[in-house]
């Protein structure tokens, strides 16, 4: 409200003063004339007494103290995450709780959003769901079964001539502990030396691998899992959902890792595993999860092997 919109209220509550001493000569009948009520009447004249006509015009409503108000370092860092990383309200409460012991609710964390804009993504940031919610299971001991996919990436500021990246990952299904790892080709031979890198990895026995029917799981790699005593499943063909632990972790690896890489120039595989190791650090030691109830995956390892029911 302007200046002079804040004058003429003042001057019109002024009148109304005036009108029992000028016009009226009863407060009540003043009231009932200009619809107010007597309460707001005595108010006003209080004002007037104390500080003339410029205690007519409009106060703030905000109140003089928030004790529940969020701090502005808290603010900040909401407004941080969403803007880096686009998590939602749940997971910005999440990591507040976890890694800066400030517990604000979800919907706290949203009315914050709300109130810069930030509360709804743009278009091309926001995850599309789909109108059919498929049942997910969960396999409840570490090493029951891996799903196992590639992700195809293109060289992270590449200039000159381009080559083409191939990440391969590991996930365990009932801990969402991965392992990952890049290489410059999509075969056979490539995906057997992932799957003994793998194996060699986990801290836990596999007893079974879920992969798609792409050619790099073909008859050589099913054969190797085979002569180690582990079982090879493949989903039936176009029913990426069937693998659907796996596919979500490569939209996260979209989100919070490769978004954060965009422009830098990465064109050696070496250079580019030692960024994809810290992110599977993060990712299995640091990354509160959704699914996991804010646990990290090696905190439900740590779980499952104190109480394997759990």
């Amino acid at each position: 409200m302007t200046e002079r919109e804040l004058e003429r209220r003042a001057r019109h509550r002024l009148s109304v003063l005036r009108h029992v001493e000028e016009v009226s000569g009863s407060v009540a009948a003043t009231c009932r004339y200009y619809g107010i009520s007597r309460q707001c009447y005595y108010i006003w004249l209080r004002r007037y007494e104390a500080e003339g006509l410029e205690g007519l015009k409009d106060r703030s409503s905000a109140p003089h103290h928030t004790p529940h108000a969020t701090k502005a370092d808290v603010v900040e860092k909401i407004l941080w995450l969403r803007q880096q990383y686009h998590f939602g309200p749940a997971k910005i409460a999440m990591y507040l709780e976890r890694y800066h012991d400030v517990k604000v609710s979800s919907s706290g964390v949203w009315r914050i959003l709300k109130k810069v804009g930030l509360n709804r993504l743009p278009a091309s940031q926001r995850y599309k769901r789909r109108s059919t919610r498929w049942k997910r299971y969960e396999k409840q001991r570490p090493g029951h079964q891996l799903q196992v996919d590639v992700k195809f990436i293109e060289p992270l500021g590449q200039t000159g001539r381009k080559k083409r990246y191939y990440q391969y990952t590991a996930i365990d299904d009932c801990t969402r502990l991965r392992v990952l790892r890049a290489y410059p080709r999509n075969d056979q031979k490539t995906a057997i030396q992932f799957i003994d890198h793998v194996l060699a990895k986990l801290p836990f026995a596999v007893e079974q691998v879920q992969t798609d029917n792409g050619q790099e799981f073909g008859s050589a790699f099913h054969w190797h899992l085979l002569d180690k005593g582990i079982g090879h499943v493949r989903i039936k063909p176009r029913t990426p959902r069937l693998n659907g632990k796996v596919e979500r972790s490569h939209r996260i690896d979209s989100e919070e890792f490769y978004r954060l890489l965009e422009g830098q120039v990465i064109d050696d595989v070496n250079l580019f595993n030692s960024k994809l190791q810290e992110w599977e650090d993060y990712y299995n030691y640091h990354r509160p999860h959704g699914a996991l109830t804010g646990q990290t995956p090696y905190e439900r390892l740590r779980q499952k092997a104190q109480n394997p029911l759990s």
